[in-house]
């Protein structure tokens, strides 16, 4: 028994001694583990200074003062890292080789320049998609870029070198942009997107480039090239763009020899075309047949040829201004068959006489600065869709304007005969107008019928003419039962127009000989809301105190210089004063 005993009580003090032993030897709890999982907490919740981060890894330093890349504060999770508008003067393979889930980073607007750029750092981002290098100081772009890479943007730097990787070889990319840097023809390798052929945007502008970029991607539907030295575009430069809908060309130097018959002609998707601001002489033969707005402004085109413009059938819009264009140098069937065409630009050349043949469909058409001296009673006939006509600033006069000049244009809403030689205010004018401008001319005259009939007319601009109270038919205004604004500053009348309409919300007759003011000046206008009257005559005694009281929509009356104010002393001249007509009534009350 007591053996037994003895036995039992060894295998106690073994069993005890091993569980003590197999304590010491595995803790409850492991430190190094612990502190791992702190460490992974920290870590995750870790943000750089004057940064917002978010659980779905983005973190956004945009503005935050950094002076380098703030590698050791941020998690291995980021996905989005804004780091714009910084001083950072250096990205290195070290700083990004943790960061191999990020999809977009944002370096723009910092310090950084060719030497400070590791040239595999961006190689070994195998998610990267959008990387935004502009406002910087590169040179030379990285020899390397992700595959993954989807938009590149290079702007505004200095860069002179591209390399072949690095647009090349991106299956995924679909917009590269290289505006603003110092880009020449060598600078660019031979097959800059071989193997990049899903490139739908490529912006170039403002380089030195002289010729077009060679094996441009199928895929290119918006090509940006302007402000370069380009003077030449070579054969079959754009032959294999069939999607290409959107060439900017200008301010360049190309001429009509540089763009022949063929160079667009397989561009058969081009909506949009650019080609201001160069040296043409002449509308180029052979435009893409689709094009619905084409910029040919700012060149030195004298001529338009009978089959230059015709095949293209889709053409809306159309902008010549700025030419040395002749009307006798268009064919009289340059827009024939233009159904389309819409709104044509004119201005700035040297037309003598509305141009023959203009497009039947045109609703927008604009003639001003030009050297027009005649509108004869057929010149507009076909241009029954207008709706805006704009012949200010030619050398058109009464006698060489015909009465019967506008009958056909019975749907024109606006037309602007501002800066001519008229000396009266035209007959004929179409009923349906609801703005008319003939300011800055020489008329002398309002004569009996000229606004007859014109109940849709909203604004009427007479601004420095010659025109006195007996010169402007009684009851002239009284037919406008539409009217708005009325603007008779700038002319010679002595007192406020009899017969206003009720309509009238402004009145314009400042810089005028007005000396009085009466009581019923404005009693059948209670709609009015700002009466200007400053440059005439007005004295405290020639301006009734009632002529405004009853004016319960007036919200500016302008005296001003050159005027006294009917409710100030007697040699008390008010100055500059343009003040809500009910904030003047409370000061003087």
């Amino acid at each position: 028994m007591d053996q037994r005993r003895g036995l039992l009580e060894l295998l106690c003090l073994v069993l005890l001694g091993w569980t003590l032993l197999r304590a010491q030897a595995e803790p409850d709890g492991d430190p190094d583990d612990a502190h791992g999982r702190v460490e992974n907490v920290e870590q995750k919740m870790s943000c750089p200074e004057n940064c917002s981060c978010t659980e779905e890894g983005a973190v956004d330093c945009n503005g935050a003062s950094l002076n380098e890349f703030p590698q050791e504060l941020l998690s291995e999770q980021t996905r989005q890292l804004s780091l714009q508008n910084n001083q950072i003067t250096e990205v290195t393979l070290e700083h990004l080789s943790r960061l191999l889930l990020l999809e977009t980073l944002n370096l723009q607007n910092n310090r950084l320049t060719t030497q400070g750029l590791d040239d595999e750092g961006f190689h070994i981002l195998e998610k990267l998609s959008y990387l935004y290098l502009a406002n910087n100081k590169l040179t030379a772009a990285p020899r390397h870029l992700p595959p993954s890479l989807v938009s590149a943007d290079f702007a505004a730097n200095q860069l002179t070198k591209i390399y072949p990787n690095t647009f090349g070889q991106k299956p995924a990319l679909k917009s590269v942009y290289l505006h603003n840097n110092k880009l020449t023809d060598a600078g660019l390798p031979e097959n800059m997107f071989n193997g990049s052929d899903n490139l739908e945007i490529l912006i170039m502008s403002s380089n030195f480039l002289r010729y077009v970029p060679k094996s441009l991607p199928t895929a290119l539907y918006r090509l940006h090239l302007k402000n370069n030295k380009l003077e030449k575009i070579p054969a079959g430069a754009f032959d294999n763009l069939s999607h290409l809908r959107e060439l900017y060309l200008q301010n360049n130097f190309l001429s009509n020899d540089g763009v022949d018959n063929k160079t667009f002609s397989r561009l058969n998707s081009m909506e949009y075309l650019d080609l201001s601001n160069n040296n043409l002489t002449m509308v180029p033969l052979g435009l893409p047949r689709n094009i619905v707005l084409l910029h040919l402004e700012k060149n030195y085109i004298q001529s338009i040829a009978v089959n230059a413009l015709t095949p293209i059938r889709n053409l809306e819009y159309l902008l010549l201004h700025n030419n040395h264009l002749r009307s006798r140098s268009i064919h009289p069937a340059a827009f024939q068959g233009l159904k389309r065409l819409h709104t044509v630009h004119m201005y700035n050349n040297l037309l003598e006489r509305v141009p023959r043949g203009l497009p039947r469909r045109a609703k927008t058409l604009m003639l001003l600065h030009n050297h027009i001296s005649e509108i004869g009673r057929n010149d507009l006939i076909t241009l029954y869709t207008l709706t805006e006509l704009n012949l200010s600033y030619n050398r058109l006069t009464s006698a060489k304007l015909h009465r019967e000049a506008f009958r056909k244009l019975r749907i024109l809403e606006t037309l602007d005969l501002s800066g001519n030689k008229l000396q009266a205010l035209p007959l004929g004018l179409p009923k349906s107008l609801r703005v008319l401008k003939a300011k800055d001319n020489q008329m002398t005259e309002v004569p009996e019928g000229a606004l007859l009939g014109m109940s849709s007319l909203r604004e009427i601009y007479l601004t420095n003419n010659h025109l006195k109270l007996n010169s402007i038919y009684q009851g002239a205004w009284q037919e406008l039962s539409a009217l708005t604004t009325l603007d008779l500053s700038a002319n010679m009348l002595s007192h406020v127009p009899p017969d206003l309409p009720e309509s009238l919300e402004f009145l314009h007759l400042q810089n005028n000989r007005i000396s009085s003011v009466s009581a019923s000046a404005f009693l059948n206008t209670p709609n009015i809301k700002g009466i200007f009257l400053r440059f005439n005559r007005l004295s405290v005694h020639s301006v009734s105190e009632e002529s405004f009281s009853h004016l319960s929509k007036l919200q500016v009356l302008d005296i001003g210089h050159g005027n006294i104010s009917p409710n100030r002393g007697r040699g008390e001249e008010e100055e500059d004063e343009d003040l809500p007509y009910d904030e003047e009534e409370e000061k003087h009350s």
